[in-house]
């Protein structure tokens, strides 16, 4: 059985949601980042971290979201098979996880950015990281013009990747307002009833 180690609210959410869309059995361990204990399981702190059965601990959400494709060819949850969907699949996950994710990083802790540690300057951390968020959901959201799926005509992995961290623009001051394409297609897979089922047990809304 995998054991997904995670933060509610944080990334880890596309790979609870992928566990729920394959239906086999899972344990769900919520942590708390910087924890001493977990530190132990993952000295990076990171989450999303899992644990297939005996196996050892498995990082990095893009890559934990792959494995289960391939570990549950069943649920469908991968590229089609050919060449360009693999490809597409990719690069939409690349995308998210080393543009959007990281677009996301000082908004959340501007601490990073400063060795100021007044709260001007966290603020003035927040107000430019807007620019970038700005950049990457534009470019996301003219992509999803039309589309109820990041990739091909079918659910994928890149669904609940990106379902995760369009959530995160409901923190922002003008929340979805801007992004027409992003705002339905959170609102879409808000209705999946897997979705509804990890939101209510990561107590989010």
């Amino acid at each position: 059985m995998i054991k997904l180690f995670s933060e509610p609210g944080s990334c880890a959410l596309a790979v609870h949601i992928v566990l729920e869309w394959i239906g086999e059995p899972y344990e769900l361990q919520q942590v708390k980042l910087g924890d001493p204990e977990y530190l132990k399981i993952n000295p990076l702190g990171q989450v999303p971290a899992i644990i297939d059965g005996d196996g050892d601990v498995m990082t990095q959400g893009d890559a934990i979201l792959k494995y289960l494709a391939r570990k549950y060819p069943a649920a469908k949850l991968g590229d089609d098979g050919t060449l360009q969907d693999e490809y597409d699949l990719n690069r939409w996950m690349a995308f998210l996880t080393s543009d959007l994710h990281p677009a996301f990083v000082p908004f959340y802790k501007p601490e990073r950015y400063s060795i100021d540690r007044n709260e001007l300057s966290k603020q003035a951390t927040k107000e430019a990281s807007y620019q970038l968020i700005d950049r990457m959901y534009e470019y996301l959201d003219r992509h999803l013009n039309g589309k109820e799926f990041v990739v091909g005509n079918r659910r994928t992995i890149s669904d609940a990747y990106a379902f995760a961290m369009i959530r995160w623009g409901n923190s922002l001051p003008n929340g979805l307002t801007n992004y027409p394409n992003l705002d339905r297609f959170y609102h879409y897979w808000y209705e999946d009833l897997a979705v509804k089922r990890v939101l209510t047990e990561q107590r989010l809304s």
